[in-house]
């Protein structure tokens, strides 16, 4: 189960693909017999999003919310939506009727993200198809010296997958990582795409203290420290990184059709 607010973007992957590729649900995937839709008057700025397997519950969100998450990408690289698709909330509620319970909790995130996709086809007419776009990215490139985190390789345990990344306030901690998980990591932490360069292969444990652009205390926006810097400040001082200003093909999402939800 997760929570988030607006402002972040949700589990948000960018992966080029083909057309149809990328409307089309594996016909093995369970999908959602019961889909519930309502619209959210509250004019709350919190939104919250779970899923458990087999059950989705989503308060106070926007349609393209639900396209992002739904399709692996983040909401800045969502184009073609009508006004009210980013103005308008909703509440929505599906679960599968008899679920298979080994088969749900055997899927990724990714896949059980996607079973949304059916419910947008079917009660909003939404159909999509993916372009590539040359835009302004970052590059992630090591900067000469030593390493300044911890090459892990693999001597972690191998049930650990792709290792894992806990953010809390100021400061996140990845264990057993690759690159690739800082990269995506980093992407939606600046929405904005990072591209690897820095030809590290192996897997990592690191550490950073840093102070998002969007943080907030008591209501007051939160300024940088020495202990707490910047993201493009934190990385070269904490870990031997930069990020570098660049462009670069990225995969875009393009709505061509999307109407009101019918009636439930």
């Amino acid at each position: 189960m997760f929570a988030l607010r607006r402002s972040l973007s949700t589990f948000v992957l960018s992966f080029c693909v083909s057309v149809a590729a990328a409307q089309q649900v594996p016909t093995a995937q369970p999908t959602y017999d019961v889909v519930s839709i309502h619209p959210n008057n509250s004019l709350s700025s919190s939104t919250h999003m779970s899923t458990d397997p087999g059950v989705l519950a989503f308060t106070n969100v926007t349609l393209k919310q639900m396209v992002a998450y739904a399709y692996g990408i983040r909401e800045n690289l969502v184009e073609g939506l009508p006004g009210w698709a980013e103005s308008a909330h909703f509440d929505v509620s599906a679960k599968v009727v008899d679920p298979d319970m080994a088969a749900l909790k055997a899927m990724t995130s990714d896949q059980r993200a996607s079973m949304l996709i059916p419910v947008l086809a079917e009660r909003f007419g939404a159909k999509v198809h993916r372009e590539t776009k040359t835009l302004p990215v970052f590059d992630l490139v090591l900067l000469k010296g030593a390493l300044k985190f911890t090459d892990v390789g693999d001597t972690k345990p191998s049930n650990m997958g792709a290792g894992s990344i806990n953010t809390r306030f100021l400061e996140m901690k990845a264990t057993g990582i690759p690159i690739s998980s800082l990269v995506q990591w980093l992407s939606r932490q600046l929405d904005k795409t990072v591209v690897d360069k820095t030809g590290l292969s192996s897997k990592y444990d690191l550490e950073l203290k840093f102070t998002p652009d969007n943080a907030r205390m008591n209501g007051a926006a939160l300024e940088p420290t020495d202990q707490a810097p910047n993201i493009l400040t934190a990385l070269p001082e904490q870990l031997g990184l930069k990020l570098v200003a660049s462009k670069g093909p990225v995969t875009i999402l393009v709505v061509d059709q999307i109407k009101p939800p019918t009636a439930n």
